[in-house]
């Protein structure tokens, strides 16, 4: 970390500790790589944009750049990455001072007005320095109008001019002028990092912090430096001179919840112990934790157990994570399903919507955690549907359609390879097997029987059936059975609902369906898939 400016008076630990070149920049070596080959090859673009979440060092860059822009000694006058000691302009640019290195924010200077008086400075050269750079922060905020001022001066700015662009919200920047800039996008910290860099920050300033509690901000500040800054500063001095600063004392600074605590809470929810998850989370409430932080503390376990069931243990490392938390998830993933933890996350975010509206927010979250732990009792929609396919309960397959004939006929079995086709369902079934997703969903959907007899087919079509439907069913059905098919539609009444109708007829006869509707009022069954089917197909 490079010395601090002298001040007379006390600075936050964030401006103290402000990074003053590019080897003090935590994390940003793909960007600095960039730089230092643009610089090389003296391919240096007129205009930057850096993006990324607040207090990722967005102006510090922007600052960092125009000083190696403007970067001179006795031994070197060229732009360089490289500035190991203090050049003629850098204390002035670090400062904020330097006249030919203007700043503007844009949050508060968004007219085209704004703008035109900036234009209007761009044609004169620089006073002291190499290059004038112009800094525009939070660049999204400037109107519509300014933005068109801006264009044809950043389209074609005199050689003496670079613009530096920092923004919270690159989508509201026009396209026009994302295409005039080269951009560099500062990515958030993850939380291992983060507490490194804020370990070092502590020695320097002769001060020990547990490391449990540099993760807690490390996590708290989600991949802010200046934020975690801020709060190991809060932290400093609400510790005082002696001793460590303990996991405890900034638990109870941030107003979180025992870590280890969320993960007992958790498990107590997901095996449906609800008595056992409420006295954890009153413990946890009674000793400051803020119910939001707690649910936020929850889904957060449930995102690390999620990611490491859908893509192995390996998946533990990374995120935010700490060593601790990713040992647990990888242990603790074995038990559960997938479809359980996403049942969980919708639950658990559900709550913490509520936590943040509810006049009670305590009450808010127990409501969500009782929530949780009744529906871990229940089986998931996957679970459900194959207990009823394996005679749990009423099966979502539709019956047969009542057949033309009382009995199978030989002659019905054509020269097919496959089975009979007997009914509807072995004709989706055909559809299924040749991979005609399309037509088998019409089939399911539109279709209904009035009768069928070897190679001659007549249905009765539901509204919305597509005109192309006849004749595609037509020359499949040929294809599939190697025999000509005679297919009529008519306006006679089909013998039984559709295939869909039929399977949804089932699914509602399920007692596990009515529980689920008791258990989720207002839910609606989207999609039903076929457990028994190998042909992978849904609707």
């Amino acid at each position: 970390m490079s010395e601090t400016l002298p001040d007379s008076g006390y600075q936050v630990l964030a401006r103290k500790y402000r990074p003053q070149s590019f080897d003090d920049l935590l994390g940003h070596d793909a960007m600095v790589r960039t730089l230092r080959n643009a610089f090389a090859a003296d391919r240096i673009a007129h205009a930057f944009i850096l993006t990324g979440v607040r207090g990722v060092g967005k102006t510090t860059t922007a600052r960092i750049m125009a000083r190696a822009l403007n970067y001179e000694t006795d031994e070197v006058d060229r732009p360089t990455v490289d500035m190991p000691k203090e050049g003629r302009h850098c204390r002035a640019i670090a400062e904020s001072r330097h006249p030919d290195v203007l700043e503007m924010d844009a949050a508060s200077r968004t007219g085209v007005g704004d703008i035109r008086e900036l234009i209007e400075g761009v044609r004169y050269a620089p006073v002291q320095a190499r290059t004038k750079v112009y800094i525009i922060d939070e660049v999204h905020m400037l109107s519509n109008s300014a933005f068109n001022a801006l264009l044809k001066t950043l389209e074609e700015p005199p050689p003496h001019v670079k613009f530096i662009f920092a923004t919270t919200e690159i989508r509201k920047v026009p396209v026009t002028v994302l295409s005039r800039c080269q951009r560099f996008d500062l990515r958030r910290f993850d939380a291992e990092t983060l507490a490194d860099h804020l370990e070092t920050i502590a020695r320097k300033e002769h001060a020990e912090v547990a490391r449990d509690g540099l993760l807690m901000i490390a996590r708290a500040a989600e991949g802010s430096v200046r934020d975690a800054l801020s709060l190991l500063d809060q932290a400093l001095i609400q510790h005082g001179s002696e001793g460590a600063v303990t996991a405890e004392e900034v638990r109870d600074m941030l107003g979180l919840v025992d870590r280890t605590r969320s993960w007992d809470l958790l498990a107590a929810a997901l095996k449906g112990d609800a008595e056992a998850a409420l006295e954890t989370f009153r413990d946890q409430y009674d000793a400051g934790a803020d119910p939001a932080a707690t649910l936020r503390d929850l889904l957060e376990v449930t995102h690390l157990l999620t990611r490491v069931k859908a893509a192995g243990p390996e998946a533990a490392a990374h995120g935010r994570a700490g060593t601790a938390d990713a040992e647990r998830a990888r242990e603790a993933a074995d038990g559960l399903s997938l479809p359980a933890l996403t049942r969980a996350w919708s639950l658990l975010m559900k709550a913490l919507d509520e936590a943040h509206s509810a006049p009670d927010p305590a009450a808010a979250a127990e409501i969500g955690l009782i929530r949780l732990a009744f529906a871990a009792r229940l089986p998931t929609p996957d679970e459900a549907l194959r207990a009823i396919g394996q005679g749990g309960g009423a099966r979502p397959h539709p019956a047969p359609a009542p057949r033309a004939a009382p009995a199978p006929d030989p002659e019905a079995e054509l020269a097919s390879d496959g089975p009979p086709i007997e009914d509807l369902s072995d004709i989706a079934r055909l559809a299924g097997t040749h991979r005609e997703a399309k037509l088998k969903a019409q089939i399911e959907r539109f279709a209904g029987l009035v009768s069928l007899r070897p190679g001659h087919l007549t249905l009765s079509l539901a509204d919305g059936a597509p005109e192309s439907f006849h004749g595609e069913l037509t020359k499949a059905l040929a294809r599939w059975t190697g025999q000509p098919w005679q297919v009529d539609i008519s306006r006679e009444k089909a013998n039984g609902p559709t295939l869909k109708e039929a399977r949804q007829q089932a699914i509602e006869a399920s007692p596990l369906y009515r529980e689920a509707l008791n258990t989720f009022p207002g839910a609606q069954v989207t999609a039903i898939r076929d457990l028994a089917s190998t042909n992978g197909d849904t609707e």
